[in-house]
């Protein structure tokens, strides 16, 4: 009895002062650019001392950010998600030239409309994180985007 008394007081300390990190927070909004075509828009709020990776990395190096949207018969994607310049450095761990964000990056979408009606665009945002001592394995975030 004592021993299960001791190895649940150990889970509990084990699970309360596990710390899970995440250090990117994604938020969506939608402009309307006319009548017929929309931009997509994901902002990525990125923690102080991290960095998020570029959509285009060298191969062997960590995992870019990558964007999945599920088609539903509403809309057609016009070209590819673009994002603003970042930071682009010879890394030393990867050994090669990557491009990274901090603080905020903003990736951008744009659709041309097929119906008029509301309707939602979800999506999959892939992606992976460094600060100077570690590196996140990948993550996944769901997105949705209000067409109205």
């Amino acid at each position: 009895m004592k021993k299960t008394i001791i190895f649940i007081t150990l889970l509990i300390y084990a699970t309360g002062s596990a710390q899970i990190l995440e250090p990117v927070k994604w938020t969506t909004s939608v402009t309307k650019i006319s009548n017929t075509e929309y931009e997509l828009v994901a902002m990525a709020t990125i923690e102080k001392n991290w960095h998020l990776y570029s959509q285009t990395v060298p191969d062997d190096g960590p995992i870019p950010t990558n964007f999945t949207f599920e088609g539903n018969g509403n809309y057609l994607k016009k070209g590819n998600t673009t994002e603003e310049k970042g930071h682009t450095i010879d890394d030393p761990i990867f050994d090669m030239k990557i491009t990274y964000f901090e603080n905020k990056a903003f990736f951008k979408q744009r659709i041309k409309l097929k119906e008029k009606a509301p309707f939602k665009v979800n999506a999959t945002v892939e992606f992976m994180v460094c600060d100077d001592s570690r590196c996140l394995p990948p993550t996944e975030v769901d997105l949705v985007f209000n067409i109205k």
